[in-house]
């Protein structure tokens, strides 16, 4: 197993989620601060559960090598119920997406005075150009992104504890004059998570598919899931003791930045800015290669279309398109959840013989290409079962474990290159030592 990939992996998930999430903060106080000090252990019982629901999602799109998310739940549910899951995914990738360009508007307004035009509008010419790249360089964009909202989050949440509130008995009271669209709190920590859920799905199977090996695909969705439930118990924590301060903003993450200092409110307008282009690219990307499966030479003209769409209707306003669009996805999110769920349970036996198998069959390939170790036709009879017998198309297997394997030669080269420079510096050493 590639560790690299997996944390590659881990990154893009937490980077998916984090967006939609609680990239301005007005999510985490309507589904968790809301309800005062329980609300904490709301985010414990999410973080839990998009641990597990992220690892089996990402195993499932590793599982069938996926393309789309349609391809999975056409495999994991009933026809008519896969047919409800991808209608809604669809869905759920147009209206989160335009959400989430309001909420960019939203957050140049509350910082620079800004038309709420222009920051929606600057958000949709980046997604645009962002979506003409392919799946792996979009992954890498938002992996990339993911370490900033990290560090981020960590020093407030220093900050804040060393500068702790001199009244905590007041903040529940204050925590829970704000209105939160789902009750109780344990439903709404679970609504949350099935509405991260709903929106990651599509890009995380995608990634999955582009990730062969399916240990690494479990392991990044797991360490993903707990540095997302590290960092969504850090900041409904950071917004609970400053919700004195941020509690009426439209974008209280900027608040609780701006509270500690106005440079740091600088930095974290383009931290959440960025956070929100990352769940805006995952969505739209997902949505244009969803509407273009059949069709795929057609992708810019309908990547470019549902952009200016979703810019358009952003209009309607941050906070109150959240409040009605984010519930109704947490529910249909639930469902798909107790599917992939159930699904792993039934199959586990069938997913761990698929591991094996194409631990062989990478072997094979490796076998295949070494031209000191000899290829027998008996080998090639052997790969050819087990492609046949893989859950995965075989073409579309073989490329991805030849990609891999191509990875793996190069990174022993460059290892082996750098050793030998290593040993050439110390041997010229040693001979500088020895004529001294």
């Amino acid at each position: 197993m590639r560790k690299m990939t997996a944390v590659k992996v881990a990154l893009a998930f937490v980077g998916l989620i984090v967006g939609a999430g609680f990239a301005t903060g007005q999510e985490m106080i309507q589904y968790f601060t809301s309800f005062g000090a329980i609300g904490i252990w709301g985010a414990v019982i999410s973080g839990l559960l998009v641990t597990a629901a992220g690892s089996v999602t990402l195993l499932l799109g590793s599982y069938f090598m996926a393309e789309s998310h349609s391809k999975v739940f056409g495999n994991v549910a009933h026809p008519w119920l896969s047919r409800f899951l991808d209608w809604s995914v669809t869905f759920t990738l147009f209206s989160v997406g335009f959400v989430m360009i309001a909420g960019a508007g939203s957050t140049l307004e509350q910082q620079f005075g800004l038309p709420t035009w222009i920051g929606a509008g600057l958000m949709t010419l980046l997604v645009l150009a962002a979506g003409q790249l392919d799946v792996d360089r979009v992954s890498s964009i938002i992996s990339g992104i993911t370490p900033l909202v990290v560090i981020a989050i960590l020093a407030a949440f220093v900050w804040t504890m060393f500068d702790l509130p001199q009244d905590l008995s007041q903040l529940g009271a204050v925590a829970q004059q704000a209105e939160s669209p789902v009750r109780p709190w344990w439903v709404s920590a679970m609504n949350y998570t099935g509405m991260n859920l709903m929106v990651a799905v599509s890009m995380c199977l995608v990634i999955g598919g582009s990730t062969p090996n399916t240990r690494e695909a479990v392991w990044g969705g797991f360490s993903g899931g707990l540095l997302y439930m590290i960092l969504v118990l850090m900041v409904v924590v950071l917004l609970y003791l400053n919700i004195q301060d941020v509690g009426q903003a439209e974008v209280p993450m900027l608040s609780l930045f701006e509270s500690i200092h106005p440079a740091a409110a600088a930095v974290m307008v383009v931290i959440v800015y960025l956070m929100i282009f990352n769940t805006v690219i995952g969505l739209f990307y997902a949505l244009g290669r969803r509407l273009t499966v059949r069709a795929p030479h057609r992708y810019r003209p309908v990547f470019l279309l549902v952009c200016l769409v979703g810019y358009a209707l952003s209009f309607l306003g941050f906070s109150t398109l959240m409040s009605y669009i984010y519930p109704l996805v947490g529910y249909i999110g639930m469902l798909m959840i107790v599917v992939f769920i159930v699904w792993w349970v039934r199959r586990r036996v069938q997913v761990g013989q698929e591991t094996g198998r194409r631990d062989r069959i990478r072997a094979l390939l490796r076998l295949r290409d070494d031209p000191k170790r000899r290829f027998t036709a008996r080998h090639e009879r052997k790969l050819a079962g087990y492609l046949q017998d893989s859950s995965a198309q075989g073409e579309t297997l073989t490329e991805a474990l030849d990609l891999e394997l191509i990875e793996e030669a190069r990174g022993r080269a460059a290892r082996a290159d750098g050793g030998g420079a290593r040993d050439d510096g110390r041997g010229r050493g040693g001979s500088s030592q020895q004529r001294g």
